[in-house]
């Protein structure tokens, strides 16, 4: 999925470099936003695992590589916001030791951080929905989209080889390489993105962003009514629930009339 520096013209990668630059930028006004003590370091420990996981490489063609995304892991954890810019920070300290190009980074940003953070939250949000609103959904919907984003990401290389490649290939076999390796690549990534919000989930679900309206909603499902609070009186309910509390003045009557009884 990394493309080198020279594979693609230096017009089409200027203009995608823009359209990262542009990307990134608006994450950051988001992210900055939603931002806060807990979630940063998440972020932080979400890109140190999104680069140990984008070290196994799977040459594809012409020095292209395939390999784990991590897109839709960090924006399901963290947000589609910090999630893009974990991916984009991790993609520019790669392009440092030469995996992937400089010339190249806006290319790389555009398919694995906006394709694949944003582009993988927005499916899941979608999957989500269609899913019972249940704790399990949440590592369904993840899986459903980790499987969909990395041939999507791929699918976006190939438009950028066919608007501006550099190497003589046919793009059918472009196409084919491509997108036959990134969904079995896109498999495995599922099964890793599932098994990893899973097991968050079943630990600190309150961390994973993704879950956010599923927990709202089910603190508001468990919530007593307001008006059903008992007065120890034999389960009755107080004066919000019917007005049968006793008042100051019902009581001094009841104990005036005991007296008088006597």
């Amino acid at each position: 999925m990394h493309i080198p520096d020279g594979f693609v013209d230096a017009p089409t990668s200027a203009a995608f470099g823009a359209v990262a630059v542009a990307g990134v930028g608006y994450a950051v006004k988001r992210a900055g936003d939603e931002a806060s003590d807990q979630v940063v370091p998440l972020a932080g420990l979400c890109a140190a695992f999104v680069f140990a996981a984008q070290m196994l490489n799977f040459p594809v063609a012409m020095g292209t590589s395939g390999h784990l995304l991590g897109g839709v892991l960090a924006a399901v954890l963290v947000g589609p916001w910090l999630g893009a810019i974990a991916i984009a920070v991790v993609l520019g300290v790669q392009s440092l030791f030469a995996d992937g190009g400089l010339t190249a980074l806006g290319l790389n940003i555009t398919n694995m951080a906006l394709v694949g953070a944003l582009g993988g939250y927005a499916l899941f949000a979608l999957v989500l929905r269609l899913l019972p609103a249940r704790a399990p959904s949440v590592a369904a919907a993840s899986a459903v989209a980790a499987l969909i984003t990395v041939p999507l990401a791929a699918g976006a290389f190939v438009i950028e080889f066919a608007l501006g490649g550099t190497v003589d290939l046919p793009l059918g076999g472009v196409v084919g390489a491509m997108l036959g390796v990134h969904v079995l690549i896109g498999i495995g990534e599922a099964v890793i993105t599932a098994a990893t919000v899973s097991l968050v989930m079943s630990t600190r679900p309150d961390l994973v962003y993704g879950a956010r309206d599923l927990l709202d909603a089910r603190r508001l499902e468990i919530r007593p009514p307001a008006a059903a609070v008992p007065t120890g009186h034999g389960g009755g309910t107080g004066a919000a629930a019917g007005g049968l509390e006793p008042t100051a003045t019902s009581v001094t009557g009841r104990r005036a009339a005991s007296g008088s009884e006597a």
